[in-house]
């Protein structure tokens, strides 16, 4: 692959990482990082796949059932490539519904260590930024 090639792949990562949180679709989400990957928020860190979709569920379920329906939109993305690993920085922030309309749920920042395995792009460690509260 060429390094636009990989770039591009690293982005659909990313995108298809918010879809499956946004979604509910824990499990699809966690198999976007290798087998002892790091997922790294403000509200607990897991390693493993497992322990990733638990800690993505738990999250949801404390939530409540009457969270409002949301979106994340991730921006600023910069990826510097080395060989078969890159680092990764960007912005993200929730849009939801609200009684007043849409507004940003939460914001922050993503600074991800990526490998490539088999040919497919996955996260090896996410660290998650939460600067921005709703």
């Amino acid at each position: 692959m060429t390094a636009i090639e990989d770039k591009d792949a690293i982005r659909e990562l990313m995108a298809e990482y918010c879809f499956h949180l946004d979604d509910g679709h824990y499990d699809d989400m966690a198999a976007l990082f290798t087998e002892d990957g790091t997922w790294d928020t403000a509200f607990g860190k897991a390693t493993g796949r497992a322990a990733i979709a638990k800690l993505a569920a738990d999250i949801r379920a404390r939530a409540g059932a009457n969270r409002p329906r949301a979106a994340h939109l991730v921006t600023n993305i910069i990826i510097t490539l080395d060989g078969a690993q890159a680092q990764v920085r960007s912005n993200w922030m929730v849009m939801q519904n609200s009684p007043e309309g849409p507004k940003i749920g939460s914001g922050g920042g993503y600074n991800d260590d990526i490998v490539q395995r088999d040919g497919r792009w996955l996260f090896r460690y996410r660290k998650i930024d939460r600067f921005i509260a709703g």
